[in-house]
């Protein structure tokens, strides 16, 4: 097979339910876990598992310069589950540290290995107040903002960085996550999106669409959806069989 994906996060709420539509689609895809204990499950669903923390620049460079994958997807998060609240602020930092520096690595090396397209994770709540549903070019809170600045420094990093890489960047703004392996079966509130929906947007976002930014979530409100509906052909009620 010379069809090679480099899932980083793979063992995560989402890598779970993207990992097998990837191998289903005839994918080689070689999935990432910072935990061994993790492996047995990820090559279950047919992934090639690699323990590597996306912090060691070194390691991360030698995988991908061996796989050399045609595409590489960012899928990971340092959030506790059903993000409980005891644990949010520290997690939060953590995740800020990720998408910037975590994403910085991946990227270099992504290019490094001469990666055509890398589709990445981001977030679509924290757009600033105005005119709803919100557009992928409407700008969001400012990093000064007192309770999300680090969220929002955070997420334009990551975004910058994927954006502006000499490859294919594609940048998915997720709604609040529910489904299995989230902790919530519900929506817990409006644009939230389902982790098989939001994993299939991953899928089709690897063929498909110009490089950018597209809201991923349901259409009941916060944001507008229109772009990947129409581009990707994606669909918020996709679900798993």
């Amino acid at each position: 097979m010379d069809k090679r994906i480099f899932l980083a996060g793979a063992s995560g709420a989402i890598g779970r339910r993207l990992a097998p539509l990837l191998v289903a689609d005839g994918w080689r895809v070689v999935g990432t876990t910072r935990v061994a204990e993790k492996a047995p499950l990820l090559r279950a669903m047919g992934v090639e598992p690699v323990v590597v923390d996306v912090f060691d620049a070194v390691a991360l460079r030698s995988i991908l310069d061996t796989l050399r994958p045609e595409v590489v997807i960012h899928q990971l998060t340092d959030l506790p589950y059903a993000l409980e609240a005891s644990r949010m602020s520290d997690a939060l930092v953590r995740n800020a540290r990720l998408r910037d520096e975590g994403t910085r690595n991946l990227v270099a090396a992504a290019v490094n290995a001469g990666t055509r397209r890398l589709v990445a994770q981001s977030i679509g709540f924290i757009y600033a107040e105005g005119r709803t549903p919100h557009r992928e070019d409407d700008p969001l809170l400012p990093e000064t903002h007192p309770v999300y600045g680090g969220t929002v420094t955070g997420v334009l990093r990551l975004e910058r960085q994927v954006l502006e890489a000499p490859l294919e960047g594609v940048v998915l703004r997720y709604g609040f996550f529910y489904g299995p392996g989230t902790g919530f079966d519900a929506p817990v509130a409006p644009g939230s999106v389902h982790v098989d929906a939001a994993a299939n947007a991953a899928q089709l976002a690897i063929t498909k669409g110009p490089p950018g930014v597209y809201n991923v979530a349901e259409a009941d409100g916060p944001v507008d959806v229109e772009k990947a509906a129409r581009v990707l052909g994606w669909d918020a009620g996709f679900r798993m069989a």
